[in-house]
C-alpha cells in the first residue's frame, strides 16, 4: 500500500478536526529510488490466460441495449458478452473520475492510497500496475488508448511492451498532437475509436502464441464533446429521451448545494455553460457508442479465427457512469448510482459460464482478478478481491460494503468533497467543507435516490453507525487526509443570470430553530 506522494497533503488530526500540513517529499525520493519487487507467488495449476481490458469513458451503468434503459441504443456485441459470459449488475467505481478510477484498475487501491485523486495529480514515484506484474511473470503487454493519469502525458508508462496513446482525452478526429507509438510522434489517421481497434487487430495478429498476452484497450469514447462516427450521425435523432422524473427541481431533502448545482456547468439549467439539450445529447452519446461496440466485434472475430476466443478472458466496463438530468445534474463526480455506477461484462468460457452476478464489484478488484487469471497471487494491500469466484457462481466471501471518495476540484467547484457507503441497502453519503446536509438512502425501496432519510427525523442512528463505519475504512487504509493540489485548469465557476430559480436555494428546513433562552 503506497503512503509516499510528492505533493502537499491535508491531514485530519483525529476526532478535534484540526488541520496540519505534512511533506511526502522525502518518502517520495525514497518510493523512486527503491526497486520495485514485481515477483508474485503463482497459483498451482493454473494456465494463465490470454486477456483483453475494454475501458470506455463515462459509459453508465444502462446504457446498453439489453438493458433497456431507453427505447433505443444497440449494443449488439455488449448484449453477445451479458448473454455469453457474466453481467456484473451491481459495478461501481470507488472514485467518479477519469484519472482516479483509472489509477484504481491498474493498482486496486483507493485514491487516497495511489494519491492520483484527480486528473491534475502527478503519478506518485513507486506506484506499480498490474500489468507490471503480467510483463515479469512472461507476458506480452500492450496499451492501447486514453492513458489520462499524470498531467497531460502520453509517453509510454512501465508495464507495456507495445504503447499508442494521445494526450489528455484525445481527440475523436485527427488534430496536430496526433499520436504517441512506442514514443514516437505519429499522425492520427481517423475516427479515433476505428483507429485504436485497428492497433489493437494489428497487435493481436502479430502474437505467435509462444507467449501469453495482455491488452488494455481504453477508447476516448463516450467522452464528451460526443462526436459519433460518420457512418452513425443522426442514427437515433427521430428517437425520443425519456427525462429522469428526479430532473426536476425542489425535490424534497435535496443538499443545498445539489440544488444551487442545476445553474452551473454541470447542471440542467446551465450545462457547459451553455443551452444543452439534455434528451439530444443522450442520443449522440448512444451514436458515438456504437463505434466502440462495432470495434469489439471485429477484435472477438479476430480471437475466433485465430481459436483463441474462449480461452481469452474479457473484461469491458466504464471508467465512471454519467448523469443525464438525475438530480438536476449532468457529468459524474457525485455519489448518485448514475454516477459511480459502471457497465462490467466478462467472458472466458474456459473459466465461467453465464449468470449475472447481484454481489457489488468495483474497479478496485480488476487488478486481482486479472491477476488470478493469470495464475498469479495479488501482493499484499490491494484492496480489490478476485472476482472470478464470483463469476464461477462459487459461494465465496465478499463485501458487505463499498466506500467511494471524491476530492474537491477547484476547476470545477461545484462538488465538494465527498466519501459514501455504499451497503447492499443503504447508502450513506458524507460532504465536507459546506454547510449542508447529508444523503441517506434505503436503496431497496428508492433506488432512484430521491427520498434523503436524513430531511426529516428519524435515521440518524444509522447514519451515525454508517458515518463510524465509513471513518473507519478510511482510518485502516490511512485515508484521513485530503489532498491538496495547485490550481489547475479553467475555473468552471459561472451562473446564468436569466435562469428562473437561479437564486440560491434555501437551507433545509432542520436547520432552522429559535435560539435558546
Amino acid at each position: 500500500m503506497p503512503k509516499d506522494i510528492d505533493r502537499r497533503g491535508i491531514l485530519l488530526a483525529g476526532g478535534a478536526g484540526a488541520f496540519g500540513l505534512y511533506s511526502w517529499t522525502a518518502a517520495a525520493s525514497s518510493a523512486a529510488s527503491a526497486k520495485k519487487e514485481l515477483t508474485l507467488p503463482r497459483r498451482p495449476g493454473v494456465k494463465p490466460k490470454n486477456i483483453l481490458v475494454v475501458l470506455t469513458d463515462d459509459h453508465r451503468y444502462d446504457a446498453m441495449g439489453f438493458m433497456k434503459a431507453q427505447s433505443f441504443g444497440e449494443t449488439p456485441t455488449l448484449d453477445r458478452l451479458a448473454r455469453e459470459g457474466v453481467h456484473f449488475k451491481n459495478a461501481f467505481v470507488t472514485t467518479a473520475l477519469c484519472s482516479p478510477s483509472r489509477a484504481s484498475i491498474f493498482t486496486g487501491l483507493y485514491a487516497h492510497q495511489h494519491r492520483v485523486v484527480d486528473n491534475n495529480h502527478p503519478i506518485p514515484p513507486g506506484l506499480i500496475y498490474y500489468p507490471e506484474y503480467l510483463q515479469h511473470a512472461g507476458y506480452e503487454t500492450a496499451f492501447i488508448g486514453k492513458w489520462h493519469m499524470g498531467m497531460e502525458t502520453d509517453r509510454p508508462q512501465p508495464g507495456f511492451d507495445r504503447w499508442v496513446s494521445f494526450k489528455g482525452q484525445g481527440t475523436y478526429l485527427p488534430s496536430e498532437d496526433g499520436l504517441n507509438i512506442d514514443g514516437r510522434k505519429v499522425p492520427q489517421k481517423g475516427y479515433l475509436t476505428d483507429e485504436l481497434t485497428d492497433y489493437a487487430l494489428d497487435w493481436i495478429g502479430s502474437r505467435t502464441g509462444k507467449r501469453p498476452w495482455m491488452m488494455h484497450l481504453a477508447h476516448k469514447a463516450v467522452h464528451a464533446e460526443f462526436i459519433p462516427a460518420e457512418r452513425h450521425a443522426g442514427r437515433y435523432a427521430k428517437e425520443t429521451f425519456r427525462y429522469p422524473e428526479n430532473m426536476k427541481p425542489g425535490v424534497p431533502g435535496r443538499p443545498m448545494w445539489v440544488e444551487n448545482q442545476r445553474n452551473s456547468w454541470h447542471g440542467v439549467d446551465y450545462p457547459y455553460h451553455g443551452q444543452l439539450d439534455i434528451g439530444e445529447y443522450y442520443k449522440r452519446y448512444m451514436e458515438t457508442l456504437l463505434s466502440v461496440d462495432e470495434g469489439l466485434a471485429r477484435i472477438m472475430e479476430l480471437l475466433e479465427r485465430r481459436g483463441e476466443l474462449d480461452d481469452t478472458l474479457i473484461l469491458y466496463m466504464g471508467d465512471n457512469g454519467f448523469m443525464f438530468g438525475e438530480h438536476g445534474l449532468i457529468d459524474k463526480r457525485a455519489a448518485y448510482e448514475e454516477s459511480m455506477r459502471v457497465p462490467m461484462l466478462m467472458r472466458c468460457p474456459s473459466l465461467f459460464g453465464a449468470r449475472t452476478v447481484d454481489q457489488v464489484v468495483a474497479n478496485i478488484d480488476v487488478a486481482p482478478t486479472m491477476l488470478a487469471a493469470a495464475g498469479l497471487d495479488a501482493p499484499k494491500g490491494m484492496m480489490g478481491a478476485d472476482m472470478l469466484p464470483l463469476a464461477r457462481g462459487e459461494h465465496t466471501p465478499w463485501r458487505s460494503e463499498l466506500m467511494y471518495e471524491y476530492y474537491w476540484e477547484r476547476n470545477f467547484p461545484q462538488t465538494p468533497t465527498v466519501h459514501a457507503l455504499r451497503e447492499d441497502r443503504y447508502k450513506y453519503i458524507h460532504f465536507h467543507g459546506i454547510w449542508d446536509v447529508d444523503e441517506l438512502y434505503d436503496l431497496a425501496v428508492d433506488p432512484h435516490e430521491n427520498d434523503n432519510l436524513l430531511a426529516r427525523p428519524g435515521h440518524e442512528d444509522l447514519a451515525e453507525k454508517m458515518s463510524a463505519k465509513l471513518f473507519r475504512m478510511l482510518e485502516d487504509t490511512n485515508g484521513m487526509q485530503i489532498p491538496l493540489s495547485a490550481d489547475a485548469g479553467e475555473r468552471n465557476e459561472l451562473r446564468d443570470p436569466a435562469k428562473p430559480g437561479a437564486q440560491g436555494a434555501p437551507f433545509p428546513p432542520r436547520f432552522f430553530r429559535p435560539p435558546s433562552r
